[in-house]
């Protein structure tokens, strides 16, 4: 137990040089992001334990500002503590063209090829205006990325696949999400843009607060039991 507070205290200073000026202002001056209006509780979210913290992003090849907001996503990634994973929820909202794209992507996913091959997708979609209509042409596209299209296209049409894309759908409906980009923090913490959340730079500060917050509670919760 000892070794586990001491790393999650070594993790939060490292969470520390990580905020950015908006969320290390915290510190100094009046809490900067409030519960309800920059970001909101997710109801009914479990208790989450461990020294991880994690990050889902709700988004849909289809959704031209989710390609806007990959390359502020790219950046924060390249800078997250270590301790904090992420990773990626297609969203398909009953939308036949968007359940095509996410069917894809989770047979990506289950043959460990979705990250590689996003940002190309992305590009194909928005720079070249190449739009893909069918499960064979998406086989085909994600067969330059040495998968094989027959197996692609099988693994597409399994149950694995059935279920974990049933299984996200669920979780975007209990994360209560409306649009995207959205991100979750933890199962806990839904993130968006809105009035008060102007720009996808701002959506990231408050991502680094909650994280701030969430080790901060951790560290507590830990210290508290190894004195007991």
């Amino acid at each position: 137990m000892k070794n586990s507070v001491i790393r999650l205290l070594m993790a939060l200073t490292a969470a520390t040089l990580f905020l950015t000026p908006a969320a290390q202002a915290q510190a100094e001056k009046p809490v900067p992001y409030q519960e309800g209006l920059h970001y909101f509780l997710i109801e009914g979210a479990p208790a989450v334990t461990g020294d991880t913290i994690k990050l889902e992003e709700a988004f849909s090849y289809l959704c031209t500002h989710c390609n806007t907001f990959d390359p502020y996503l790219e950046n924060w990634k390249k800078r997250k503590p270590d301790y904090v994973e992420f990773r990626r929820i297609p969203v398909v909202f009953g939308r036949e063209s968007w359940e095509l794209y996410a069917r894809g992507y989770v047979t990506a996913q289950m043959m460990d090829v979705s990250e590689q091959a996003h940002s190309a997708l992305m590009d194909r979609i928005w720079k070249e205006k190449n739009m893909i209509r069918s499960m064979d042409e998406l086989a085909t596209f994600y067969s330059q990325f040495d998968l094989d299209k027959e197996k692609f296209l099988s693994t597409s049409r399994s149950f694995a696949v059935d279920g974990k894309l049933r299984k996200d759908q669920l979780l975007v409906q209990a994360y209560g999400i409306r649009g995207t980009p959205s991100l979750v923090l933890n199962g806990k913490y839904r993130i968006a843009g809105s009035a008060a959340v102007a720009s996808y730079d701002v959506m990231f500060d408050i991502v680094d607060y909650l994280i701030a917050q969430e080790a901060k509670g951790r560290v507590s919760q830990q210290a508290s039991a190894a004195t007991d």
